[in-house]
């Protein structure tokens, strides 16, 4: 399993725009195949980081899932929202695995 880390740069007049892109991201992605962990704006802090988190089984996974949500459309839709409201102005993935017990295997040394 492997978890997709996605930071946001959003514009911080916009996060009412990015917080709906999250709300229509949490109806598509696991209807097209990820374990969504969930989509977080900003709050306190930073007013222009955001974050979307969501596992998958493994890259194969991840690129197969992408091509369902690009065909879904509530996936469509929220593609073209983004690039019509212009409230990104970038996104950085990021592929990690989970390393911390009591999630992982203990190792005996």
């Amino acid at each position: 399993m492997i978890t997709c880390f996605i930071r946001y740069q959003i514009e911080p007049f916009k996060a009412d725009a990015f917080a709906e892109y999250a709300r229509n991201w949490g109806q598509a992605s696991p209807r097209c195949g990820a374990n969504l962990i969930g989509y977080f704006g900003p709050h306190e802090g930073s007013t222009t980081t955001a974050y979307g988190v969501y596992s998958v089984e493994n890259l194969a996974n991840y690129e197969a899932f992408r091509a369902r949500l690009a065909a879904d459309p509530i996936g469509r839709e929220n593609y073209e929202f983004a690039k019509r409201e212009q409230f990104i102005r970038s996104e950085e993935r990021i592929f990690l695995q989970l390393q911390s017990a009591p999630h992982a295997e203990f190792i005996k040394q």
